[in-house]
């Protein structure tokens, strides 16, 4: 079963840590700090698992698009890292194989999914650019969905 933000080592998620529950630990903005390992464990599962799990998948998600330009939003340097954090987690709940409610129950198995991209899209919608959502269009248009690792996606 997973749970906040981050990903743990066991594939579970972690949350994106309060200024309470790190003193002296410096806040990135808007009151949210970012627990730099469950950054990268997250970053790392999905630049590893993201494109294959698309493909495996995207005839049954509505959400394709939006997760696509979530990846090229979290990808792009000029992303502040809080929003980051925030993407990566979100994709890493797509990507990790273990789910509250599992993938492959027929017309529930992705609900828990689409939540958790709408709410995390909700929270950093204005920093997704048309750029981003360029990228995912052309990405899913071309089918140009890469095979196997990718560190970036189509261009």
């Amino acid at each position: 079963m997973r749970g906040g933000a981050g990903a743990s080592p066991r594939g579970e998620t972690e949350p994106v840590t309060s200024e309470a529950q790190h003193e002296g630990t410096p806040d990135l903005g808007a009151g949210a700090l970012v627990d730099p390992d469950a950054l990268e464990r997250n970053r790392n599962r999905v630049r590893r698992s993201f494109w294959r799990k698309l493909r495996r998948v995207m005839s049954q998600i509505p959400f394709a698009e939006d997760a696509v330009a979530m990846y090229f939003c979290a990808l792009d340097p000029a992303t502040p890292l809080r929003v980051r954090a925030t993407l990566f987690a979100a994709l890493a709940y797509f990507v990790v194989p273990t789910d509250i409610v599992p993938d492959f129950i027929a017309g529930l198995g992705y609900g828990d999914d689409a939540s958790v991209i709408a709410a995390a899209l909700a929270l950093v919608a204005n920093h997704v650019t048309p750029m981003h959502r360029t990228r995912a269009r052309r990405a899913l248009d071309s089918a140009e969905v890469p095979a196997g690792r990718d560190r970036e996606g189509p261009a």
